[in-house]
């Protein structure tokens, strides 16, 4: 990249390593800058990834940070592949493949039919019943924050709502809840220090992280996985077996077309729904409340009118938190994307956070403003055949979350800093401080 300056104070782009988990350390505002920075650069920024002992060197790939192009990549999956991998930055060894590729990290013809199996399951009677159920265990979550008092807004409320309502989906029993988070909060947190135990040496300038640490990295990785699958396939063999009215009996009973989810398939697309539908949901919901604590303009505007207005609370929220930083995409053919030619081979690394703040399509992109209209965000992916099979439901449980809070305890705001997921992938909370006044006891 060029070592030329930004105007007005803002980052080099020499500077700019999105591979450099130091980067993913920084505060939010500096991260923003420098997408900022990328998108006013005439070309594409190519970040090449340091090599790892047990992974492999990564060819590295072009960063997509602007609106139109993470949209036009997203729209054309014949081109721009989410196989082999589109949820690493590098190609997953077999041990871990076979664990964590699901159909996110497939092109149709499979993709597609896995999805027509997948959208089959999620009959009308199931959703209508998740739905009674999302509004029952937000309630259920509220009583028991207001009887254990302040704390840790992720651990008591954020984390629960999402998890418990897929788990209930699937058939998974409440004594597994707490080891479902655990082992997604490995999996999703494999650059972290506080799950991977990998503090990289950077005295020489680059990443350096020794065989034995990358190696128990990896082996908690899979084994994080192994966990997860094994509970999928108990429970899969046991609705073949005995089926009942949940979301496993449907998927491992499912023959749509003459098709069938492989046992690796179920156990992968089990394995992504309660990563993906934990993961984001959560973080929007603890997000959300940092953010109306950080604006009390527009908390107070949300609160005057919670039912007319929360709608557009709820996609700000997701814009402008953009859990899901970034999805990686592979080149099956020479191809030219606004101006830049590319490479049979090449990859691309399309980020969220920088496109939901292109200035091109979003007034103001830095001011967090509930009443934004339109609010065109690709935050659950761009246009194509991989947005998010759950963004209805997400968006169902942070409403539902934010109204029994804000009804039951209006000034419930966040106490102190965010811990922070040190994460290129996953905008994360890990642990987030609330404070509030409970309501009186009824007599």
């Amino acid at each position: 990249m060029t070592a030329d300056h930004i105007e007005q104070g803002g980052p080099a782009l020499a500077d700019i390593d999105l591979t450099d988990l130091r980067f993913w350390s920084r505060p939010l505002e500096e991260r923003y800058q420098a997408f900022a920075a990328l998108r006013a650069q005439p070309g594409l920024s190519f970040n090449q990834l340091p090599k790892m002992p047990l992974v492999g060197q990564s060819p590295g790939s072009y960063a997509l940070v602007r609106h139109a192009d993470v949209a036009e990549a997203s729209r054309n999956p014949a081109i721009f592949s989410s196989e082999p991998s589109a949820t690493a930055p590098t190609d997953l060894p077999r041990y871990l493949e076979r664990y964590f590729r699901s159909m996110i990290d497939m092109d149709d013809p499979r993709h597609a039919a896995i999805r027509r199996i997948v959208s089959r399951a999620f009959t009308p009677r199931m959703l209508s019943k998740a739905e009674d159920d999302i509004a029952g265990r937000a309630r259920r979550i509220v009583d028991e924050l207001i009887a254990s008092g302040p704390g840790d807004f992720v651990e008591k409320v954020a984390v629960r709502l999402p998890v418990e309502v897929i788990c209930d989906m699937l058939g998974i029993p409440a004594s597994h809840h707490a080891r479902v988070v655990a082992l997604t909060n490995i999996t999703v947190g494999y650059s972290d220090p506080e799950y991977t135990g990998i503090n990289p040496d950077y005295s020489s300038g680059v990443a350096k992280v020794g065989t034995l640490a990358m190696a128990r990295s990896l082996g908690t990785m899979a084994l994080a996985g192994w966990r997860l699958h094994r509970l999928a396939s108990r429970l899969g063999r046991d609705r073949v077996k005995n089926p009942k009215d949940d979301l496993t009996s449907a998927l491992v009973n499912a023959n749509v077309d003459g098709e069938r989810l492989t046992p690796q398939e179920f156990g992968a697309f089990f394995l992504l729904l309660v990563v993906a539908g934990n993961e984001t949901t959560r973080n929007a919901i603890a997000h959300g409340l940092k953010l109306l604590t950080d604006h009390p303009d527009q908390r107070a505007l949300l609160l005057s009118d919670f039912d007319g207005r929360i709608p557009g609370a709820v996609e700000e929220i997701l814009r402008y938190s953009s859990p899901v930083i970034f999805m990686r995409r592979n080149l099956t053919q020479d191809y030219v994307l606004n101006g830049h030619q590319f490479r049979k081979g090449d990859r691309v690394s399309l980020f969220y956070p920088s496109a939901n703040r292109d200035e091109t399509v979003f007034t103001d992109p830095e001011a967090f403003d509930i009443t934004r209209s339109p609010n065109p965000h690709i935050a659950f992916g761009g246009p194509g055949p991989h947005y998010c099979l759950g963004a209805n439901l997400a968006r169902r449980e942070i409403t539902v979350m934010y109204r029994e809070l804000f009804t039951r305890l209006p000034d419930i705001k966040a106490s102190a800093a965010p811990d922070r997921l040190q994460s290129g992938f996953i905008n994360g909370l890990k642990r987030l401080p609330c404070t509030f006044t409970a309501p009186p006891a009824n007599p």
